[in-house]
């Protein structure tokens, strides 16, 4: 049996994505800070039938978020999907030429550590498996740099490299590594980035496996 751990796993679009893979029969990972909240969402997938378990932890904590993922693996089956959507902090999004060294290193440890750290440590597993999906979902600023948010993007820049070395150098083991890029902020009845919409998004680029780089919406919209 495998399972989706996701990663950032919070009441909109982490949520709207257990119920979306759940419902296709993934036992869910949910990994996050607040363990109240995920044994609450734990809870309510349980309602809907979909087994779930929360594993808190701060993906700033490369070795906390390994290890989260690896008792994710030992308690609910292999990681085969691998989505990595938490929100970034506000104090990310500082103005360029205010940003220091200091205030990108938050960025950096939650938009390419983290990635990093977790596909080390579900990677082997899916690799055992044969397949696996790993879903990147960032905003805007990791295709068009905003001068008032340089922390996330130059983070997201760097996250959005390192996925698309991963896609191409895992493309032929079956493991498919892809990136959704959704500008401007998640909007609950949106026509295309409402959470279920978004949910439903991620799932069809876990069933196509086509590409890297896909868009929710418009770049200007």
């Amino acid at each position: 049996m495998s399972s989706i751990a996701i990663v950032g796993a919070g009441p909109g679009l982490g949520a709207a994505a257990a119920r979306r893979f759940g419902r296709e029969g993934h036992r869910v990972a949910l990994l996050a800070r607040d363990a109240d909240r995920l044994a609450a969402l734990a809870e309510e997938l349980a309602g809907l039938g979909v087994e779930a378990r929360g594993y808190p932890c701060d993906v700033r904590d490369p070795l906390a978020l390994a290890g989260a993922l690896e008792r994710a693996g030992e308690e609910l089956g292999t990681v085969e999907i691998l989505q990595y959507s938490p929100v970034p902090q506000r104090d990310f999004m500082r103005p360029v030429l205010e940003t220091t060294h200091a205030d990108l290193l938050g960025p950096v440890e939650f938009s390419v550590y983290g990635p990093v750290a977790a596909v080390q440590q579900v990677l082997p597993g899916m690799r055992e498996l044969g397949r696996g999906t790993v879903l990147l979902v960032n905003g805007g600023t990791a295709v068009i740099p905003h001068p008032d948010r340089a922390g996330t993007s130059v983070a997201f820049a760097a996250e959005s490299a390192y996925g698309h070395l991963l896609h191409d150098a895992l493309a032929g083991e079956g493991i498919h590594v892809a990136q959704l890029v959704i500008p401007g902020a998640i909007v609950e009845g949106h026509a295309r980035k409402d959470p279920a919409v978004l949910a439903d998004t991620l799932w069809a680029i876990h069933r196509d496996r086509h590409g890297f780089r896909h868009y929710a919406d418009d770049l200007d919209g």
